[in-house]
């Protein structure tokens, strides 16, 4: 049997942010989903979370997932953490994980090969080391002239020699279940801190006889822990090489993928193209042979097959087969846009349905319709939704025109085959078949413009007096 210990009770002080630390979001996703999806790729027989500060905003996050839950009250260093799974775990047969929260690179692969590494070996103890350029702050693995693991010393402790030392403690462990509780018992906060230390436990199983060693996982970037906002910018720019990568060798031509964002929970099918300045994020799901950017938005986006997106923003929303949208559009609040539509520059939907093949190619604004198909919106429509205290409802039929500048005043029904002249403000329904116009009359005065400017050089001269 084999358990892991995810801990997870601590603040994110040097994040600056009041969320719990692995609640603080990494390339869009809560840091906590990494590790969490890793251990269950890893198929533990129990996961236990420790939570404490804000541990309801955690617990929310982790709905859904098989994992139990332990609470550290008092925040009084790793040792305590790990030791408030007890009621979980202690007494259990078999080894038992121990995994920071704030690692979202570990991968299954590193998991598997640390807990293979302990049992073959038969150890009671194992520490995940790894090899870095730069060691400062880390805690030193010692070895004797043999190599053999003797010790864990913190940067504070260690000599100018062994500060030369580039192997370091990860902070992750395999341990024999019923030694670690028992030596979590024997840990002391006898230190500057006064915190109770995990690492304790390495010298009290060693001065039992126990076997303990360190295994050097050469892959040195998965073990990066996530203490402050540029460490997270160095783990969410591998995590985008990650995805990129595998979506590149699927089939998703990403052109300039430095420069392109896709989150972890992002779907797209084969033969789409991906342009600069693309971020692509949520529960974003692209068809196949559709094209992104450059310069675009997708958030919780359903974009169907051969579609095209240009310089714009589409959250919440989804948009047909065969239509193109941009550039300097925004669809947006649960906007539908329907099969081989045109949605044009400077466009705007709000909550807007529509049917098949409709256009709204230039500087308009649709909110709270419903639009049937083969409309043609002219430049400059807008339907007027808000009164200045609630939001109204317009529905368009099928073939429907609305000329340029013309204003739909919702409520409003404009029904099937219908015209609306351009320059118009409708306030009343229009029925099937009708034309609507609602403007002036036109009036033209011959020579009015000649009269004007005789007028305006004669007020000049008398100025000039």
């Amino acid at each position: 049997m084999k358990y892991a210990i995810l801990l997870a009770a601590g603040k994110g002080t040097r994040m600056k942010t009041d969320l719990p630390k692995g609640a603080f979001p990494v390339n869009d996703r809560p840091m906590i989903i990494y590790s969490i999806e890793a251990l269950q790729n890893s198929h533990f027989d129990k996961i236990n979370v420790v939570v404490g500060h804000k541990k309801e905003v955690l617990i929310d996050i982790l709905t859904g997932f098989n994992c139990d839950f332990s609470e550290q009250t008092e925040l009084n260093g790793t040792a305590k953490a790990v030791e408030s799974s007890k009621g979980t775990l202690e007494g259990l047969e078999g080894n038992t994980l121990i995994l920071p929260v704030d690692m979202p690179l570990v991968t299954s692969n590193l998991i598997n090969e640390l807990v293979n590494y302990h049992e073959e070996n038969k150890n009671d103890l194992t520490v995940l080391s790894t090899k870095i350029d730069n060691p400062f702050s880390y805690g030193r693995i010692i070895r004797d002239e043999n190599g053999d693991f003797l010790a864990i010393k913190e940067e504070l402790d260690t000599t100018i020699e062994e500060k030369k030392i580039n192997e370091i403690n990860s902070g992750v462990y395999v341990v024999d279940n019923k030694l670690l509780f028992k030596a979590l018992s024997k840990v002391n906060n006898n230190n500057n801190k006064q915190e109770y230390y995990l690492t304790d436990i390495v010298s009290i199983l060693k001065g039992e006889g126990k076997k303990v060693q360190a295994y050097i996982y050469s892959n040195s970037i998965e073990t990066t822990g996530v203490n402050d906002l540029y460490t997270k910018s160095i783990v969410e720019k591998e995590i985008r090489n990650r995805i990129n990568k595998e979506l590149m060798l699927s089939g998703v031509n990403i052109i300039n993928p430095d420069t392109v964002t896709i989150g972890s929970d992002v779907i797209i099918g084969q033969n789409c193209t991906i342009e600069p300045n693309t971020h692509i994020t949520g529960g974003t799901v692209i068809g196949s042979g559709s094209r992104i950017g450059p310069n675009t938005e997708l958030i919780n986006a359903t974009i169907g097959e051969n579609v095209w997106i240009r310089h714009s923003i589409v959250s919440d929303s989804s948009v047909g087969n065969n239509t193109t949208v941009g550039p300097f559009s925004h669809l947006r609040n649960k906007t539908h846009i329907g099969e081989k539509n045109r949605v044009g520059n400077f466009v705007e939907f709000k909550n807007t349905t529509t049917g098949f093949n409709t256009k709204a190619s230039h500087l308009s604004y649709l909110g709270d319709s419903n639009v049937g198909s083969s409309v043609n919106f002219g430049c400059g429509c807008i339907t007027v939704n808000y009164d200045g205290k609630n939001k109204w409802h317009t529905e368009i039929g099928d073939n429907v025109f609305v000329g340029s500048n013309s204003n739909l005043i919702a409520p409003i029904k404009i029904e099937k085959d219908s015209f609306i002249a351009a320059g118009s403000t409708i306030n009343k329904n229009v029925p099937e078949g009708a034309l609507a116009i609602a403007r002036e009359y036109q009036v033209t005065k011959p020579d009015y413009a000649q009269i004007l400017r005789k007028r305006a050089e004669l007020k000049s001269k008398q100025n000039n007096k």
